[in-house]
């Protein structure tokens, strides 16, 4: 397995404003969804944001991704295509994915709101996620491995009933969106020799969470991104990019 690419303070500075761009673009695009706005409309109001901070959407145009954030609503669990005809409606929830680039550097993040008034299950659920990216992030510090971010999200997550999706991942983050080291949110099955690493200063990390009201199990709709829950049951998702630091972390995607 590849080694993760370790990154320089000065890096580290450039993903440090690439991350705060995103993480105003989704307090932006969370004090907008309300019943009657489209997924299209969110997605053009965070591009003009990125544009308007000097950085680039980094999700349009890769590998032909036609838009700025993803917008997953309901059992939609990550890489739904905004559009025009996805008017979002009382009681949805919907999680925005979004990435910047700035200077070369990329920041991304995801959250999951809800639309209007939400069922009490809708929103234990988007709690337990979000949660579950703060235990996760808990555990980030040099020497820790990789496997332990998966164990945290795994043994909170089920605790409480919900699936913990296992096909798509977090991942590794710098001047590209996705590099090593792959980071599962669960333990389960994997094999250690292909993706735990030990962490050290300088690892720079997406850490992803995914939750689904049922099932662990998704599959891809027929436009290629779309991934949705087996059984249609609701799923959240919550993302930080997190550097590893001498003494521990630092959330590069807060406000």
């Amino acid at each position: 397995m590849s080694q993760p690419i370790v990154k320089e303070p000065w890096e580290i500075d450039l993903m440090r404003q690439a991350g705060r761009i995103v993480a105003r673009g989704l307090a932006l695009l969370q004090e907008r969804v309300r019943p009657g706005v489209s997924t299209a409309d969110l997605d053009a109001a965070f591009e003009k944001h990125v544009r308007d901070s000097g950085a680039i959407p980094t999700f349009k145009g890769y590998r032909g991704f036609p838009a700025s954030i993803c917008a997953s609503v309901n059992e939609e669990v990550v890489h739904g295509i905004p559009s025009h005809n996805r008017v979002l409606e009382e009681g949805d929830i919907i999680g925005i994915d979004a990435g910047a680039t700035f200077k070369g550097y990329v920041g991304d993040a995801a959250v999951t709101v809800g639309v209007g008034k939400i069922s009490e299950k809708a929103q234990k659920l988007i709690d337990a996620t979000r949660q579950s990216l703060e235990e996760a992030i808990k555990v980030v510090r040099p020497k820790a491995r990789i496997s332990h971010i998966g164990a945290a999200v795994q043994k909170y997550a089920e605790s409480r009933g919900y699936g913990v999706v296992r096909q798509f991942v977090g991942h590794g983050i710098g001047k590209d969106m996705h590099e090593d080291p792959q980071v599962p949110n669960y333990v389960d099955g994997l094999d250690p020799s292909r993706y735990d690493y030990t962490l050290k200063p300088g690892i720079v990390i997406a850490i992803e969470p995914m939750l689904n009201e049922g099932t662990f199990e998704v599959m891809t709709l027929k436009d290629r991104w779309t991934v949705v829950t087996m059984d249609r049951k609701l799923s959240a998702h919550f993302e930080h990019t997190v550097a590893v630091t001498p003494d521990g972390h630092e959330v590069l995607t807060r406000v």
